[in-house]
Parts: C-alpha cells; sequence; structure tokens
C-alpha cells in the first residue's frame, strides 16, 4: 500500500493538494514544531513568502516585518515558509532561523517549519495549492498576495520589495475585497 501511495504521489504530484479550494483549509506546522490551522487566517489579507536567512534577499525581513505591523491591524499578515532549495541558503534549524530573525530583524510575523517550494513528491501542500495556477518561485522571497477566501490574487517574484508600489497595491486591493 505504502509503494502505491508513493507511486500515486510523484504521478499526482504530493503536493498538488487534490481538492483544496482554500490556503485556509490547510494544515502546516509552526517553527516550534506545532500543528497550525491555516483557517485562523480566514477572513484576513496574507502574504505567504519562502524565505532564507542566507540569501542576496535575506534584508527583506525587515520591510516585511514593516509591513506586517502596519497593516495586522487591517487584517493583514505575513506568513514566513523558510526553504532551502535555492543555493542552500537556509541551512539552519528551527531554533537557529528563529533566533536569526528575532535578532537581525525583529520578526513578530509567524514563521513555520521549512518547507519545499518546487512541485513533485516532496512539495509542501501550502505551495501545491499556492502554485496550482503556474506561479511557482524561482528564488527564495517570491511573494503571494492571498486573499480573505484563501485565494491567490498576486504573485510577485523574489527582486520586488516588500514596500514596492505594486505589492502594496494588490495588498490594499484585497484588504478592501
Amino acid at each position: 500500500m505504502r509503494a502505491l501511495t508513493l507511486a500515486l504521489a510523484v504521478v499526482t504530484g504530493a503536493g498538488a493538494a487534490p481538492g483544496v479550494d482554500s490556503l485556509y483549509s490547510l494544515k502546516t506546522t509552526s517553527l516550534q514544531g506545532k500543528p497550525v490551522e491555516l483557517a485562523a487566517y480566514q477572513g484576513r489579507v496574507t502574504l505567504v513568502v519562502n524565505v532564507a536567512s542566507e540569501c542576496g534577499y535575506t534584508p527583506q525581513y525587515k520591510g516585511l516585518e514593516a509591513l506586517h505591523r502596519e497593516l495586522k491591524e487591517r487584517g493583514f499578515s505575513v506568513l514566513g515558509f523558510p526553504s532551502n532549495e535555492f543555493g542552500g541558503q537556509e541551512p539552519g534549524t528551527a531554533a537557529q532561523i528563529q533566533t536569526f530573525c528575532e535578532k537581525n530583524y525583529g520578526v513578530t510575523f509567524p514563521m513555520f517549519s521549512k518547507i519545499v517550494t518546487q512541485p513533485g513528491a516532496e512539495q509542501s501542500p501550502v505551495y501545491g495549492f499556492l502554485t496550482k495556477g503556474g506561479n511557482v518561485p524561482k528564488w527564495n522571497f517570491s511573494k503571494y498576495v492571498v486573499g480573505k477566501d484563501g485565494q491567490v490574487r498576486a504573485f510577485f517574484p523574489s527582486k520586488v520589495a516588500p514596500d514596492a508600489k505594486e505589492l502594496r497595491e494588490a495588498i490594499d486591493e484585497a484588504l478592501t475585497e
């Protein structure tokens, strides 16, 4: 049975999240290893970002934290998902990642356990859902604006900074929906 399950996962892509109709219907794991139901974010706008501690884009943590603090009272959250698949730039343990983010950037937004963003058998169900529209991260700090209903509203590649006009406009539009 296990072989059949693995074969099916390879054929369909384990992360494809078949039948999942909202990001907020998924479960994941916090950076501290505790289960998290993303349903807690239903009715909020989220910015889902694959993050890494040793990347040229790592200073974006500062802008992500500023966005989170500025807009959280309006129903917005940044959600950080560490990933080590691009250049091995997130090699640390969960504790090391947490310490790095708090010490260097004062991160208070939710951080989750390391995941795989790329399609395939190991892809996180979260990224299986996010990438089903075809926008797959090509590097760390790719950003998905997710609406209050759990649907992807916009995708921005790594080079788009957290304070970029087009990103802010997409977030503001989702907040007013």
